[in-house]
């Protein structure tokens, strides 16, 4: 397929609009640890908080929002913001139960946790079963295949930039 054919066919996909948080700890920049929390609906899939956008809302107050909704804080400090929008397509599986969208295109914040934020992600609807902040160099050891080549996309970039 020709890059003119691949790019025609990801234009025609449904892509969900989406947020999605780097969070370094709130040690960061003296130490510099991510966030990543493992889905309570998929089996050892590990991911960075990320949710939709709903209508009507800024790609910020998306991320505010999901924030509290999935980790229980909006405690954060922005740092940086991806300078465009990525997307990727869903694995079979997880497209029929995100049904009618093939993937998503999402806005990328890198964010710090302010010192005393507390995070709970026994909120109202528990999307994560566990969290943990690990280093840079570890972070392909715990998310899930389809994600990575975004994260690596997002992560080359903050890390050209200095910010980790």
């Amino acid at each position: 397929m020709t890059d003119k054919e691949e790019i025609i066919k990801k234009e025609k996909k449904n892509f969900r609009p989406n947020v999605a948080a780097i969070i370094l700890s709130s040690k960061y920049p003296a130490k510099c640890e991510i966030f990543i929390a493992s889905r309570t609906d998929i089996t050892n899939a590990w991911q960075f908080p990320q949710g939709g956008i709903d209508e009507g809302e800024s790609t910020k107050e998306a991320l505010f929002r999901e924030l509290e909704e999935e980790i229980g804080t909006k405690d954060v400090e922005i740092i940086a913001e991806y300078p465009t929008w990525v997307s990727y397509e869903f694995p079979p599986v997880i497209a029929q139960k995100m049904y009618p969208y093939d993937g998503q295109k999402q806005k990328y914040y890198l964010v710090k946790l302010k010192k005393g934020a507390k995070i709970n992600i026994n909120t109202e609807i528990p999307e994560f079963s566990e969290y943990k902040f690990v280093p840079t160099r570890e972070i392909y050891d715990y998310i899930t295949f389809f994600k990575r080549t975004v994260y690596k996309q997002v992560l080359k970039y903050f890390k050209s930039e200095g910010y980790i």
